[in-house]
This record gives structure tokens, sequence and C-alpha cells, in this order.
């Protein structure tokens, strides 16, 4: 299974920016559904963000803050996060579904590191 490859993190004041890429091995496809996750140590990844063929969705707390897109030529995805906080601070990682059925296996993440 293909795996996918994060970019972009790094260490960032409160209040800046980041924008994070994935990277696809295999063609991303416009019924393809687009997500990026993120986890803490010792705490469940977490779904952050969707981007559907039709609509985008993210967890409450980071509404307002960080937007999803795409880029399907390029095979790659991204989350643009401003007015990041402290408790954005964690490992991210992205993935891709078609319906139900996973594409990728995990990749080693991006790790994003907000100082307060």
């Amino acid at each position: 299974q293909a795996q996918p490859v994060e970019s972009g993190g790094g260490l960032v004041q409160a209040g800046g920016s980041l924008r994070l890429s994935c990277t696809a091995s295999i063609r991303i496809v416009s019924t393809n559904i687009l997500e990026w996750y993120r986890q803490l140590p010792g705490k469940q990844r977490e779904l952050v963000a969707t981007l559907t063929p039709d609509s985008t969705n993210y967890v409450d707390s980071v509404k307002g803050r960080f937007t999803i897109s795409r880029d399907n030529a390029k095979n790659t995805w991204y989350l643009q996060m401003n007015s990041l906080k402290s408790e954005d601070t964690a490992v991210y990682y992205c993935n891709a579904r078609e319906g139900l059925i996973r594409l990728f296996r995990w990749g080693q993440g991006t790790q994003v590191t907000v100082s307060s």
C-alpha cells in the first residue's frame, strides 16, 4: 500500500501560520476524500479536516483557522493553518479514502510545534 509524504511542519509562535503539504505517490482523483489528522503523544489520532468532492469539514477547534485544499495535478493536498495556538501542537498526518476504503498506510507525519 502506498504511503503519502507529509511536509511543512515546524516551530512557530502562537498566532503564526504554517502550510502543510501531503503528496501521494499514486494519482488522486476528484472522488477521493482527502483528510488531515493530528496526534498528541499518548492520545488517539484526531480527524482535523476533510475534503470531499462537495464539501469541507473541520473539527470545531480549528474552524475558521484551518483550510484544506487540493491540487490534483500535483497529487497533493494542503492544510493551511492560521492563528495557530499552543493546543495545535501535534504530529500531523494525511490520508485519503475512496468511500470507506483507506487508500494509504500511515506516513511519518510532520511535527507542528506552537510556542506560546
